[in-house]
């Protein structure tokens, strides 16, 4: 117990020694400013002493103040003597590259606002997009004027090409009630326009008229200009057109010869010849019309047999296209009429195409206020229509057309012989299947037998080389 004591006692005074050293220590450290009791003289002591090294080391106040406040230029002086100001978050609003012709150094200060302290923002006062001005809506003007304009030729068109027909049927209403009984069909009511017209459209007229010898009808077509159209009133300034009209008469069966014959103007008779089926199959282009038929220089004539385009040309029609040549535009006849040439495969068809007797006019309308002028033409209607009634064909005429009309068919027959062999094989084949299919379904095995005997004998022959029999005469 004794030793415990004196270890415990000697612990104890090691202690106590170690704890006053550092207290005197502590207080050497600080005994330099136990002289000082106020901080001016602190401040001012401090100052002397940065005064002192800063001539002692030769370092002038411009590097003073270069270096920092307090005269060091050390890492640690700069750390502590720069305060860094906190980024304001309006900084944005100074950028050069973000705002153009932003000047930095300008002297107009930025206005702030006194409440929150933030910049006051100016907002320009920009104009409005729609203008008050016409200057803004040319485009817009321009569109509307169009569409005025549009609507406008449209109504005004419209009635013009509707005056015209009428005028033209008062014009001819007499010369028509004279050679037809009726004038007008009384099944399109719904669709009549003036004075009996059936409207096809704004621009065109129909007009049928039935209950005449010799004929089953006559159908008159107005082609006006698209008068109604602004687009094809500007198209016409290119190319221009005139009003016309169409006659077409169909002809009672047996009433005509065989024959096909047309006289037109040069152009209109070089586009008939190259579409329509009769006048390309039978007719050749005359050479030198004007010597041969006596007709003016501006037309030309298709022909199949010469003695009927002679009786069909005689002085009073040669006359009429002399003295209306600009009125008239063709002048069609033909037994064996089918239309215009189908653009379709013709080798599909297995039968000659229908054909009918026809007589076509086209004529040129003159002027609204010059339509009487156009009513002889009318005349040679009726006139050609007699002519053709009356007309015989001579022996050799007649001849001559009937070779023409097998040469048609025979051309026709070879050109569709592979369709026609297609078909009939195609009907033996349906023929022999339906056999099959009732042989089969009688209950007769001997019956079954001796028909499928019978069609392998067929098979056989048809597989057999075909052989050529050659006669000798003998000596």
């Amino acid at each position: 117990m004794k030793l415990i004591s004196i270890g415990s006692l000697f612990v104890i005074f090691l202690l106590t020694g170690s704890l006053n050293c550092d207290k005197e220590d502590y207080d050497n450290d600080f005994a330099e400013f136990e002289d000082f009791d106020t901080d001016d003289d602190f401040v001012k002591v401090a100052a002397d002493r940065n005064e002192a090294d800063r001539k002692g080391s030769g370092v002038d106040k411009s590097e003073g103040a270069a270096l920092g406040g307090n005269g060091f230029a050390g890492e640690d002086a700069e750390d502590d003597g720069v305060v860094e100001d906190e980024d304001s978050e309006f900084d944005h609003f100074e950028d050069e590259e973000e705002f153009e012709g932003f000047n930095k150094d300008s002297s107009t200060p930025p206005v702030f606002d006194q409440k929150t302290g933030e910049p006051k923002l100016t907002v320009a006062k920009v104009p409005l997009h729609f203008g008050a001005h016409w200057k803004s809506y040319w485009m817009e003007m321009i569109a509307i004027a169009g569409l005025l304009a549009y609507f406008a030729n449209y109504f005004v068109g419209r009635n013009k090409n509707s005056k015209i027909a009428s005028l033209w049927l008062q014009t001819h209403r007499q010369l028509l009630e004279d050679n037809f009984a009726v004038i007008g069909d009384d099944t399109q009511k719904e669709r009549e326009g003036p004075d009996g017209f059936i409207k096809e459209s704004e621009s065109v007229y129909t007009l049928w008229c039935s209950g005449r010898t010799c004929c089953e009808g006559m159908l008159v077509e107005l082609k006006l200009i698209r008068r109604q159209d602004l687009v094809a009133i500007v198209s016409d300034l290119m190319k221009p057109s005139q009003d016309q009209l169409h006659i077409k008469i169909e002809l009672s069966p047996e009433i005509m010869d065989p024959f096909v014959f047309c006289v037109a103007s040069k152009r209109t008779a070089s586009k008939f010849f190259k579409e329509m089926y009769d006048l390309s199959k039978f007719c050749i282009l005359v050479n030198n019309p004007e010597s041969k038929y006596n007709v003016p220089s501006g037309f030309a004539v298709l022909s199949e047999i010469p003695e009927a385009s002679s009786a069909i040309l005689d002085s009073r029609v040669s006359a009429m296209l002399s003295k209306y040549s600009h009125l008239i535009d063709y002048i069609y006849v033909s037994d064996q009429y089918n239309g215009a040439i189908s653009q379709e495969d013709t080798s599909q068809q297995l039968k000659m195409p229908d054909v009918k007797s026809q007589l076509l006019l086209g004529f040129n309308l003159p002027k609204a206020n010059d339509m009487e002028s156009a009513k002889p033409l009318m005349v040679l209607v009726f006139y050609l229509l007699e002519k053709i009634k009356r007309y015989r064909l001579s022996k050799e005429g007649q001849q001559k057309a009937d070779k023409n009309r097998a040469r048609v068919e025979e051309e026709f027959m070879k050109s569709t012989h592979a369709a026609r062999a297609e078909a009939a094989a195609q009907r033996r084949e349906e023929k022999r299947k339906l056999e099959k299919e009732r042989v089969m379904a009688e209950e007769d095995p001997e019956k079954q037998r001796r028909w499928e005997k019978k069609e392998q004998k067929r098979q056989q022959k048809r597989n057999q080389p075909k052989m050529k029999q050659l006669s000798v005469k003998a000596l």
